[in-house]
C-alpha cells in the first residue's frame, strides 16, 4: 500500500501510467468493447465505472498539449449523445487540464484503439462509454 494513491488505481495500471511516454494514449472502455481483440496490452478494471477511473487518472496523467486532439469520446451516431458524456466532460474539466476533445465513430474508435498504448476494460455498463488520453509531459 502507498499513501495517496486512489484505490481504483490497480498496482497494473499504476505501472502502465509510469511506462507511458509523451504522445502514447490510453484508452478507458466500458465492458461491451472488444479490448482482448484489438491488440495492445490489456489491464482488467473489472467492477470499476469510468468516470472514477478517469478522476483518479487525471490525477497522475497529463494530457498532451501539443497535440490538436488530447480526449477522444466514442460517438453513437445519433443526435441526441451518450448521457455518460456529461460525467466524463464534468470530470475533465474538474482535473485542471487542456482538454481538446474529438468524438468519432465507432470503427474509427477501433482504430485508434488499436494504435493505443494500453486498453483499460472496466465494469462499465453505460453504452459508448469509451474514452482515448493523450499524455503530455511532466513539467517539473
Amino acid at each position: 500500500m502507498l499513501k495517496n494513491i486512489p484505490r481504483v488505481i490497480s498496482p497494473d495500471l499504476m505501472t502502465v501510467l509510469m511506462k507511458m511516454g509523451h504522445g502514447d494514449e490510453i484508452v478507458l472502455v466500458d465492458a461491451n468493447f472488444p479490448a482482448e481483440s484489438l491488440g495492445p496490452q490489456v489491464v482488467r478494471a473489472d467492477g470499476l465505472g469510468i468516470p472514477e477511473l478517469l478522476e483518479a487518472i487525471l490525477t497522475f496523467l497529463p494530457l498532451d498539449t501539443f497535440a490538436d486532439i488530447n480526449v477522444v469520446f466514442m460517438d453513437n451516431g445519433k443526435e441526441e449523445k451518450p448521457p455518460i458524456w456529461k460525467e466524463f466532460t464534468k470530470v475533465l474539466e474538474a482535473s485542471g487540464e487542456k482538454v481538446k476533445l474529438k468524438a468519432v465513430d465507432r470503427f474509427e474508435f477501433y482504430d485508434l484503439a488499436r494504435k493505443a498504448y494500453c486498453i483499460v476494460a472496466t465494469g462499465e455498463t453505460a453504452l459508448y462509454a469509451n474514452i482515448i488520453l493523450k499524455k503530455g509531459v511532466v513539467i517539473f
